[in-house]
């Protein structure tokens, strides 16, 4: 039998570099956790000196503009004013597009969700024939690219009196967004424990109570990642509005295009409509990032 004295010199050793482990991954995590928090936030301001970029030249007259950087504001903050906003409300086009742009992208973003998210959960929990079929289908048309179907689309929208309106345009971006939403919701929606939908079966819940009351909560977080994902592409989108859209119904986006014919003239209106058109996504991006990152980090573990 081994004495206490034998095994002592065995664990020694052991217990030594165990220590210095310790202590130089100590030092390293200091060092490391140092340095990274000082590279995330440079990466956080340089990311955000656009965004301060254009709101001080929103705020500054043309003349300013074109005579100096708008960095020059620190040195002369009288420099700052906000009549360029006032003229912006009083343009007619820009206002009317950026209601457009609401008109346009609050239901294309609902439209996808609630049939993505019926499908979605259709493909994960009920039977029907083809149902696999189906839902490759559905995959392969996430490789189409929307400038394929751009002109036959166009043709069909005029032949059915869709084109050139607000509604033609929610019927495009709808379609082009319903496979992603329904293979996203669809993924989340197969990980929820089966033995939950079926205790709530044997209570007597149908199967639109069971997806409103159980499998929508739960998907809470991929529902969230996925609007904020619509929103985003449908509110910055410009290609799709150029060609389906005309005067009456253009977007913010194609409406500061067409203000750029004249830069030099409406500098003082492109800079606040810029800021505008940028900083409501923003808004709703850091409204729902706490749902969002939970949507990221449930996919990325399941």
């Amino acid at each position: 039998m081994t004495t206490q004295a034998e095994r002592l010199p065995e664990t020694a050793p052991a217990d030594g570099v165990k220590a210095k482990q310790s202590l130089g991954s100590r030092l390293v995590e200091r060092v490391s956790g140092g340095l990274i928090s000082v590279f995330l936030v440079l990466v956080g301001l340089f990311w955000l000196v656009p965004t301060i970029g254009l709101l001080i030249s929103s705020l500054r007259t043309p003349q300013d503009l074109a005579a100096t950087g708008w960095w020059k504001v620190f040195t002369e903050p009288s420099q700052m004013t906000f009549d360029s906003y006032d003229k912006l409300l009083h343009n007619s086009d820009i206002t009317g597009s950026i209601v457009n742009t609401v008109l346009i992208t609050v239901p294309a973003t609902v439209l996808v969700i609630v049939i993505g998210a019926l499908a979605g959960y259709a493909f994960a929990w009920m039977e029907f024939p083809g149902r696999d079929w189906w839902f490759m289908g559905v995959v392969g048309l996430l490789v189409v690219p929307v400038q394929v179907a751009l002109i036959p689309i166009a043709e069909l929208f005029g032949k059915l009196g869709l084109f050139g309106n607000i509604f033609g345009v929610i019927l495009f971006h709808t379609g082009f967004g319903l496979p992603f939403a329904v293979f996203l919701l669809r993924n989340f929606f197969a990980e929820i424990p089966r033995e939950l939908l079926e205790a709530a079966r044997l209570d007597g819940a149908g199967e639109l109570r069971l997806f409103a009351r159980v499998v929508m909560p739960l998907g809470a977080p991929a529902i969230a990642s996925l609007g904020i994902f619509q929103f985003l592409w449908v509110w910055n989108d410009m290609l799709i509005a150029l060609v389906f859209t005309d005067a009456d119904s253009q977007p913010i986006t194609v409406a500061l295009q067409t203000q750029m014919r004249a830069f030099a003239d409406n500098v003082d209106v492109l800079a606040p409509g810029a800021f505008i058109s940028m900083v409501i996504p923003l808004l709703v991006f850091f409204a729902f990032q706490r749902q969002f990152v939970s949507g990221v980090m449930a996919g990325a573990v399941k």
